[in-house]
């Protein structure tokens, strides 16, 4: 007995001993340069420093195996708000957020929640339809594809795009003859006012913009206009609810992808489209809150009526047929997909104020 209890205590000793010069297995360290030319402060690049970079973290340590060097650059430090397809294209940044509305003739196809205004002012029935035509159809896809990134996801970040005037306006007649500040798809809504022109800028410039007089008008949502101080600048908002639109895509540059380890991939891959779902209740969520601090910081609510916002709808040209019929001259289906993202909307119960594809 003495023999055995002496023999398992050398067991046990020699055991520690294994254990304690076993090799440690450490994860795998890759870097990842984030950028966005937008601030820190804007809703979408909080929401990935406060989410995205988290879930990923949380996702790869299940295993062990990999773990993210983030690195993370904003508000003009590396890019400018329109200069982030060109460096992730470049490899400045590894992955962007892409604001895909500056770049309609590099991008045409993402513009397909912007031709069709006056549908769903739903930000997350618009996210997930976007982001299912991107997936169904090799379009959007094969576009950034050309820019040397693979696309992630698409991000909807606005609930609606209302009107904000610096004059006080009571119906939609008064943004007549108007200069109203827009970016991209969203200025030729405008052809539907008489004498009202668009003027182009961007989130950033549109409180200067209101302020000098460049314009009398911006198109923005409640919760960018509380974020930068709009009412300061332009106190009637014209309830118009145009819709939600997609214009952020997450991104990430094809060379960097292409080394990247299938797990990371994966991971990366099921997170942007959280990251949409989620992006797109933070801007639900908000859009009462932000509307009630834009009324308490001085902001006036008008509300156009249902015939008013039908008379512009029917006033437009019709620009989604001219954006699916474009695409079908180049080879694309356009018209499939103007078809299908509308149908997806009606399954999700929204009934559009015009019928954009009647003309196809």
């Amino acid at each position: 007995m003495k023999n055995l209890t002496k023999s398992l205590a050398v067991a046990s000793v020699a055991g520690v001993i294994a254990i304690a010069s076993a090799p440690v297995f450490s994860a795998e360290k890759i870097k990842a340069v984030v950028i966005d030319g937008y601030p820190a402060k804007a809703m979408w690049v909080k929401e990935f420093t406060d989410f995205f970079i988290p879930e990923v973290d949380k996702r790869l340590a299940e295993s062990g195996n990999y773990e993210m060097d983030w690195q993370e650059s904003y508000g003009g430090a590396i890019v400018k708000p329109k200069g982030v397809l060109e460096g992730v294209k470049l490899g400045l940044g590894d992955i962007g957020i892409v604001t895909t509305i500056f770049h309609n003739s590099k991008l045409p196809s993402q513009a397909l929640s912007a031709v069709t205004p006056f549908v769903a002012a739903d930000a997350r029935a618009v996210a997930k339809a976007v982001d299912e035509i991107a997936k169904e159809f090799p379009t959007m896809q094969k576009e950034f594809e050309k820019q040397n990134q693979v696309y992630l996801a698409t991000g909807v970040v606005l609930d609606t795009y209302q009107v904000f005037s610096s004059n006080e306006v009571s119906s939609l007649k008064d943004i007549e003859g108007a200069k109203v500040a827009g970016a991209g798809m969203n200025m030729r809504y405008l052809e539907g006012i008489e004498g009202a022109a668009g003027v182009r800028g961007g989130l950033t410039d549109f409180y200067n913009m209101l302020q000098t007089g460049m314009v009398e008008s911006a198109m923005l949502w409640p919760e960018a206009a509380k974020t930068f101080k709009i009412a300061e600048v332009a106190p009637y908002m014209l309830k118009a609810d145009l819709g939600a639109v997609n214009s952020k895509t997450i991104t990430v540059n094809a060379d960097y992808w292409n080394k990247l380890p299938e797990e990371v991939q994966g991971v990366l891959q099921e997170v942007a489209v959280a990251y949409r779902d989620h992006v797109a209740s933070v801007a639900m969520d908000r859009a009462a809150e932000s509307r009630d601090a834009y009324v308490a910081a001085g902001g006036t609510v008008v509300e156009v009526s249902a015939d008013d916002r039908a008379a512009w709808a029917n006033a437009m040209p019709n620009i989604a047929a001219e954006w699916a019929k474009g695409l079908d001259e180049k080879g694309e289906p356009g018209s499939d997909m103007l078809k299908a993202y509308l149908g997806k909307l009606a399954e999700a119960g929204f009934t559009p104020t015009r019928d954009w594809a009647s003309e196809l």
